[in-house]
Parts: C-alpha cells; structure tokens; sequence
C-alpha cells in the first residue's frame, strides 16, 4: 500500500514501538508535512516507543547537500530535536556526526569496515556527516 507519510497512517494507536527513518525526512518537501509526519508516528507509538532517526547533516556537507534534486529540507540534529520536543517526545540520544554522508557510491560497502567505524566512535567527528537522533513518547 503506498500512502503520503502525513496523511493518518493504518497504524492503530500506540500499537508500535519502534518508527525508524533513515535519509527520508530531507525527501519530504516542507516543514509542514515533517511535523505532520511525527505527528502520525507519535500516535502510532507505545508509551516509552522511540523514533529513530538519521539523514544527513546540513551543518557538515555544505552545498553536496543540493547535489541530490530531490533534497527539499535543510535538517540538522538540532532542528530534528527542536521538532520532537515541540511534540512532547523526550530526547534520548543527539548526535551531531554520526555516519559519513554517503555509503553508496556503486560499489558494496563492506561491512567489516562499517563495524569497526561504529566501535570507534571518537573518529566519529572526523567522518560523520549525518545525524543520528533518537527520541522517546513518554
């Protein structure tokens, strides 16, 4: 089934207890239909459910963040927080720089090196260039 992510969802109330976007919100094309979105995903949500989420970082690609033309919302993890507490989610992890801002150039990433760059989270600052945010319903 194919439906716009704003419009109510066929989810029954506090019926899930993870939402999960990766590299999704900058797709979507205004602030409106975002808050929207995490509206529907709120009421979907079981108490203590989390939104998970991450996508790149506008503060860290700079203008690479046009190159996509189907890019619409500049997002930070600051913005995403500021959106998730406007709607009484409670913040649970922030995190500014988390993954580099493309792993898929054509060639398969291997994964023994994505396992290693997430057991060091110290070069995370070096390479990160997306989000990572995770907020909780209460």
């Amino acid at each position: 089934m194919n439906q716009k992510c704003s419009n109510k969802w066929d989810v029954a109330d506090e019926s899930l207890d993870i939402v999960f976007s990766s590299n999704f919100f900058e797709h979507l094309p205004d602030k409106e239909t975002l808050s929207r979105t995490v509206q529907e995903a709120k009421r979907c949500l079981k108490s203590n459910g989390k939104i998970i989420c991450m996508g790149p970082n506008i503060k860290y690609v700079d203008g690479a963040y046009w190159d996509f033309w189907d890019h619409h919302l500049p997002l930070t993890e600051l913005s995403l927080r500021e959106l998730f507490i406007l709607n009484d989610l409670h913040i649970r992890m922030c995190i500014n720089r988390f993954l580099p801002y493309t792993m898929s150039d054509g060639k398969e990433f291997p994964l023994i090196l994505l396992h290693l760059y997430l057991q060091l989270p110290a070069i995370w600052p070096f390479f990160g260039k997306q989000y990572f945010v995770i907020c909780e319903k209460q």
